[in-house]
């Protein structure tokens, strides 16, 4: 699979750290971001790439030359002038097969093989990365298809495929925190389909294209465009502050560890009483309030390079308190609290099920004893198939004991029983562990 790098971008935000090179060659550590990008790509075996280059192209061009040196084959597509985002793809012929596409000053370690089946088992026109951080208030924000269960007592289903595009300027209320991080695979047939019904928004300047704008968000209604959910490393540092994290977190090793061709460690959360203050059967998303310190716990969880995956009992669905969509609205306000924290979650499992009957208004195909209900470890063990998460080196922490024989269970290195609603003792706990 061919690889395009969009790497013309002045960096005018970041002028303080550097003003004198194209933004993808600002070192961080000892090397420029581009060549980050290329040694991840060239690991995952993708040695085939054209570098997109304008406002001082000769620097990156002089560097990496024809990329032998780095392992890899390296072609350039030179604008003469601006094009926007998406305008010089629409210009290079040997875009004929499905390509991957990145800006060339973002830090990433990802699975790129991964994403790859991903895309091509749903035969995607377009295959968007997300992922959640810590400013989804200023993200544009993905928002996917859900599928009602197929079997008796399942879960909904989660298609990937987008239904709607929120940017950072669009009303929003509760939101899930999947925020799309500007990698993507495009299938020429995307750009195809784009040209019969493009209208230039320059028409001064036909050719200046915006991806997001112009390409992925009118062609959502095609229902061929998708959403990959990944926690690995992928963080813009194109503000001082980010550049300085960015740093830090490649000293310290959290940027490769994130790549989930490697054992992940996660540490597990309890939901009510542990994030967020316990009021009996929670089933409206406006009672929904965090535990003070809980935000500044995960957020130290995040920065730590831990995985926070919450696991949670919710039996509502069971007793018929309440819908699938109400919880799931649950679940949205308390990403969007969280993420005006600065904090956020990679993952929630949830088991609606109840073994006991007699409720009224109960769903009598959720009464049944389960294999996911704690203190049964099946919650843990789904996440730690899905993320590639070494249980060994994690931890659970929750406000009752069947949280603990949960983690036990699931094989955590240790579990942790916190008193319910108590400001901080989630923060207390965590200090600990990391």
């Amino acid at each position: 699979m061919k690889v395009v790098i969009m790497a013309g971008g002045k960096g005018t935000r970041i002028a303080s750290i550097a003003n004198d090179i194209p933004k993808p060659m600002i070192r961080i550590g000892r090397k420029p971001i581009l060549e980050h990008q290329i040694e991840n790509l060239k690991s995952c075996g993708l040695t085939d790439i054209i570098l997109v280059i304008g406002h001082l192209g000769s620097i990156i061009k002089n560097y990496f030359k024809d990329g032998h040196d780095f392992g890899v084959n390296i072609s350039y597509f030179i604008e003469d002038h601006p094009l926007g985002t998406a305008g010089a793809l629409f210009k290079m012929p040997e875009l004929t097969d499905d390509f991957l596409l990145l800006c060339g000053d973002v830090m990433i370690d990802v699975d790129f093989n991964r994403f790859i089946r991903f895309h091509q088992e749903h035969q995607a026109w377009a295959s968007l990365m997300a992922h959640p951080n810590g400013h989804p208030y200023d993200s544009s924000l993905l928002v996917t298809e859900t599928l009602a269960p197929q079997e008796k007592g399942g879960l909904p289903i989660e298609s990937h495929r987008v239904t709607g595009w929120l940017n950072k300027e669009d009303e929003r209320l509760y939101y899930k925190n999947r925020v799309n991080a500007g990698i993507e695979i495009i299938s020429p047939t995307l750009l195809v389909e784009t040209m019969k019904h493009f209208t230039p928004r320059h028409p001064e300047q036909p050719d200046k294209i915006d991806l997001d704008r112009d390409v992925l968000k009118p062609n959502i209604k095609s229902a061929r465009i998708y959403a990959y959910d990944t926690p690995e490393y992928i963080k813009d540092m194109g503000t001082p502050e980010r550049f300085y994290e960015v740093e830090q977190d490649l000293q310290s090793g959290k940027v490769s560890a994130r790549n989930l061709s490697k054992k992940q460690k996660a540490i597990f959360l309890d939901r009510d009483g542990t994030i967020n203050v316990y009021k009996g059967f929670l089933t409206k998303a406006e009672d929904f309030e965090l535990i003070p310190g809980a935000a500044e716990a995960i957020k130290l969880i995040n920065r730590s390079g831990y995985l926070v995956i919450v696991v949670s009992n919710q039996p509502v669905i069971a007793r018929g308190d309440c819908t699938f969509e109400e919880l799931q609205t649950i679940h949205n306000r308390m990403e969007t609290l969280l993420g005006k924290e600065g904090a956020f979650i990679d993952a929630i499992y949830y088991c609606p099920h109840h073994p006991d009957k007699g409720f009224e208004g109960e769903h009598p195909d959720y009464k049944f004893d389960c294999n996911c209900r704690k203190p049964k470890p099946g919650l843990l063990l789904q996440a730690a198939k899905d993320w590639n998460i070494d249980l060994n080196k994690s931890y659970m922490i929750g406000d009752s004991e069947r949280d603990v024989l949960a983690g036990n269970a699931a094989g955590c290195k240790q579990s942790y029983l916190i008193k319910a609603n108590e400001p901080d003792a989630l923060f207390s706990i965590i200090k600990k562990i990391i």
